[in-house]
């Protein structure tokens, strides 16, 4: 059983629910995805695999695996809610181009000194931390400028 499997098994149990084969197919295949994800791609991605998943058992799943930390909300990205698996990655900063919607991704640790400076300037305890910074990457940079 997978370190993530264990943590999601445990976090259902506490909440008195079951791991069933149709969570669990749903967990191994958000963790087989290496990159950013939204439900309904989860959903086309997880039905060839099985018809025996339904679209309602994957959103209803999802909130499940926020709660238990594995997941996180990354980012809202053309009209979707956008989703990445955190459990053994460090966290990282989302720089969303918002001309062709590439997202480019940075550790965060470079900029944590900071963050934490401010926080405790205002006596702020960081909890969760999720940082998009939304501008144009380097490729619509260089076309905006050759159109000028």
């Amino acid at each position: 059983m997978q370190d993530y499997e264990l943590i999601f098994s445990g976090f259902l149990s506490r909440k008195g629910l079951k791991l069933t084969s149709t969570r669990k197919l749903i967990l191994e295949s958000v963790f087989a995805l290496h990159g950013h994800f939204d439900a309904e791609g989860l959903y086309e991605r997880i039905r060839k695999l099985s018809q025996d998943v339904s679209r309602a058992t994957v959103y209803r799943t999802l909130p499940l695996l926020l709660e238990s930390g594995l997941i996180q909300h990354s980012m809202r990205s053309q009209a979707r809610d956008m989703f990445e698996h955190i459990f053994g990655h460090p966290r990282h900063v989302h720089w969303v181009c918002s001309s062709c919607g590439s997202v480019l991704e940075t550790d965060l640790q470079e900029v944590m000194p900071a963050l934490k400076q401010s926080a405790a300037a205002i006596h702020f305890s960081i909890g969760d931390l999720n940082l998009q910074i939304s501008g144009l990457c380097w490729k619509c940079r260089s076309s905006e400028n050759e159109n000028q």
